[in-house]
């Protein structure tokens, strides 16, 4: 079994409340988990223009996890809306 777990520094552009980032944060999320994923806002819930969104896959392949994460980061760095500051993505197999 594998496991996968991607990390997503973001930046959103003219936010100007809290319940103006979270219109934006939940549709990302619900996207995202249509990958089968499971994706949460993991960090700067406080700040009105950052945002941490992890993203987390378990395959019995390690190349299946590698075309799920590749497949959501390609999906939020699309987005108009935000820009992707970061990425930090890990992959741990029987072995870990």
């Amino acid at each position: 079994m594998y496991l996968g777990a991607l990390e997503m520094d973001i930046l959103f552009g003219d936010v100007r409340s809290l319940k103006e980032k979270r219109s934006l944060v939940r549709p990302i999320l619900t996207e995202l988990r249509r990958y089968g994923v499971s994706a949460a806002e993991t960090g700067e819930q406080d700040r009105y223009r950052r945002t941490l969104l992890g993203v987390a896959v378990a395959s019995s392949g390690v190349d299946h996890v590698h075309e799920v994460l590749d497949q959501c980061e390609r999906h939020v760095a699309g987005r108009p809306e935000l820009q992707l500051l970061a990425v930090r993505r890990r992959i741990f197999g029987p072995e870990d």
